[in-house]
């Protein structure tokens, strides 16, 4: 598997991850309803900021993006978000896509990354967090409908490169 930055002709295949994602509306507060020109305009980050793609054999089997979380006076903490096709979880994805990010991060001189929105059940997600240093500085109760959990809470997660 190799990780390398997103083109334009790979949306034809980082599309139906990112849908299948929404439409499971379990891990992201995205609309299920978007289009897929929707959908590119969220996902596909504008420079500075990057997103990319997991590759194996030829396949993408997820993506990331990345950048600054906040303008201005915020701007020294990146964020990141990760999509990865159901077929392919539990292989690695996930993992080399966050360290990627974290890389790029440390890299071009952010003092830390933060996740905004980590549905609290997500448990391979956050265990993931946890284990690239990342811990929870809070969780906003109730702030994310699960299709089948109802209401259940999001967390902040932080970590310094």
């Amino acid at each position: 598997m190799r990780i390398r930055e997103f083109t334009g002709a790979d949306w034809v295949q980082v599309w139906p991850i990112v849908e299948e994602v929404i439409v499971a509306r379990e891990t992201f507060a995205y609309d299920p309803a978007w289009s897929a020109e929707v959908a590119h305009d969220v996902w596909v980050e504008r420079p500075p900021g990057r997103t990319v793609v997991a590759e194996q054999d030829g396949i993408v089997v997820g993506t990331a993006k990345m950048g600054a979380n906040r303008p201005g006076p915020g701007a020294h903490v990146a964020t990141a978000s990760f999509m990865v096709a159901a077929a392919a979880r539990g292989r690695g994805v996930g993992r080399a896509l966050c360290e990627d990010a974290l890389d790029w991060a440390r890299d071009r001189g952010f003092a830390a990354m933060q996740f905004n929105a980590v549905v609290d059940t997500n448990e391979a997600a956050v265990r993931l967090y946890r284990q690239l240093g990342f811990t929870v500085i809070g969780t906003v109760p109730e702030a994310f409908a699960h299709p089948t959990l109802g209401r259940v809470g999001l967390h902040v997660m932080h970590r310094r490169l």
